[in-house]
């Protein structure tokens, strides 16, 4: 067993040369199972550090290992190991025209064969991953519908069941409630920390928002201006901790880091 499940030292990362840093000297350990918050504004830098933990990210410099696996600042990991880990984008990217069920399906995809999965021929361990996932998103009655004719929540919730389809062991979520109200959102990340929970997988999730940071996380790290400012527990982080963090912080502009990686 992995004594970590993350382990990232002195990583640093410039979207252009010469730029200012969009990560800066970024160290850390994640355990196996832990759930983890990356609080902090726009731009500072938690999109670009999922980005690189996914294998997504290019050009960076300090030495980084996911699930036992170095990762490469040139080229991407294998299919064997992107396939352990699970990605949750805020644009939901869904294939419109196709069903739910072949939208969940498609997490399969690095664990099947790939001949098969053209023809859409899955396996029976395949189509029981994808029917446990719709019903922990609670989507089952949606299989068959197209995913263009689904409300945003419902849109979503077939974006979560696709990761949890994929059975990864690191699921990475990318502001997956930035734009609901309190109650929707408490709703959905209850949705991806149980569910992870259940298949004892590592959870980081990104927010703006303390409170749910302290509901749902075991751990929040602190992100400003590409910096590590806190990473404690989440019962330790003070009103004052998340002060300093926003305090006078410029406005939204995003991280920028899904426009550059490879």
């Amino acid at each position: 067993m992995t004594d970590s499940a993350i382990r990232l030292d002195d990583i640093t990362h410039r979207h252009t040369p010469g730029a200012e840093p969009a990560l800066d000297g970024i160290s850390l350990r994640v355990d196996p199972g832990e759930t983890i918050a990356l609080l902090g504004p726009s731009g500072a830098g938690k999109t670009t550090l999922m980005a690189l933990i996914d294998g997504r990210l290019r050009n960076w410099s300090g030495a980084a290992r996911v699930l036992d696996e170095p990762l490469s600042s040139l080229r991407a990991p294998s299919g064997a190991a992107r396939a352990e880990i699970g990605f949750i984008f805020q644009e939901f990217a869904l294939i419109d025209r196709a069903t739910v069920r072949q939208n969940v399906l498609n997490g399969r995809l690095g664990r099947t064969n790939a001949f098969s999965a053209f023809f859409g021929r899955f396996s029976a361990a395949d189509t029981y991953a994808a029917d446990r996932a719709m019903a922990d998103a609670g989507i089952s009655t949606l299989a068959d519908r197209r995913a263009d004719s689904l409300s945003g929540g419902q849109r979503q919730r077939v974006a979560i069941a696709r990761c949890l389809a994929q059975e990864p062991r690191v699921i990475l979520a990318d502001e997956p409630v930035s734009n609901l109200d309190p109650a929707r959102a408490a709703d959905i990340l209850t949705l991806i920390t149980d569910a992870a929970r259940q298949r004892g997988a590592t959870v980081i999730f990104s927010s703006h928002q303390p409170d749910l940071a302290r509901r749902f996380a075991a751990r929040i790290i602190g992100l400003r201006d590409g910096r590590i400012l806190f990473d404690r527990p989440a019962g330790q982080v003070t009103d004052d901790d998340t002060d300093k963090l926003y305090r006078d912080a410029p406005a939204p502009q995003g991280d920028g880091a899904l426009r550059l990686v490879v």
